[in-house]
């Protein structure tokens, strides 16, 4: 994971009223694999900025991967 990568929660996290699933992106790497992560809405509205661990975040992709098409 880098910075401005999309990523979805891998759980929920309630504490910080966050669900497994949503979606915000990667703006600060405080450490390898520590993370700060802006939620915001459709129009782009932040309305979460926390602290996460790479175990807690998924990365989202858009577009096929190289990677898997040269494995196949």
């Amino acid at each position: 994971m880098k910075l401005l990568d999309v990523v979805a929660l891998t759980e929920d996290l309630p504490e910080l009223g966050l669900h497994r699933g949503q979606v915000g992106t990667i703006v600060e790497e405080y450490e390898p694999g520590v993370f700060e992560v802006e939620f915001s809405d459709l129009i782009g509205k932040a309305y979460a900025v926390e602290t996460l661990n790479a175990s807690q975040l998924m990365t989202l992709y858009h577009q096929q991967l190289v990677e898997k098409l040269l494995a196949n």
